[in-house]
């Protein structure tokens, strides 16, 4: 994994500390998660610099069903070079597992304009961050990453930023 810097480390701790600062009031909503966590963390890793490009794709309304109460969230996507998607998992009511926006996360993966190279996806909650990587060529299959979890430690982050970096290095070849 790429290395990251004493820099970078900084601004990771701040994005935490910011993070966990203003989820002790409960749950954040999901613009609350992009300004505190998606963004910063996309501009430490240079997602915001050439060659990649930023695009709004429109929400999509996530209804789950748990027997008990209907949970209601939405997933916001931003595509960069059309092969990295991220997706921002919230509820109102209710925090959503990471989990819970695989299906949703998959197909908005299988509908990349580039069937024939692999692609990669970050969902968040705020709380967690997941990877995905799906790959087309003959029968599709997908990888997950483990689930990170922002509230475990600043190390946490840190290998979220080599993650992101290493598909920013893939992208760029």
């Amino acid at each position: 994994m790429p290395e990251i810097t004493e820099a970078e480390k900084a601004s990771l701790d701040e994005l935490r500390r910011r993070y966990l600062y203003h989820r002790t009031a409960g749950d954040l909503l999901e613009g609350t998660v992009l300004l505190l966590v998606v963004s910063p963390l996309l501009a430490v890793a240079g997602f915001y610099d050439p060659p990649f490009m930023i695009k709004a794709e429109p929400s999509v309304d996530l209804v789950l069903n748990d027997g008990e109460e209907v949970l209601r969230g939405r997933i916001d996507v931003l595509v960069l070079q059309n092969q990295f998607w991220v997706m921002v998992v919230e509820s109102k009511k209710t925090a959503l597992s990471v989990v819970s926006a695989l299906p949703q996360a998959l197909a908005y993966l299988m509908a990349n304009p580039y069937p024939s190279k692999p692609v990669c996806g970050m969902v968040t909650n705020g709380d967690d961050i997941l990877f995905v990587k799906l790959s087309q060529e003959g029968t599709p299959q997908y990888d997950l990453s483990r689930v990170f979890t922002l509230f475990t430690s600043a190390r946490e982050l840190y290998s979220v930023l080599q993650i992101l970096k290493k598909i920013g290095q893939v992208k760029l070849s």
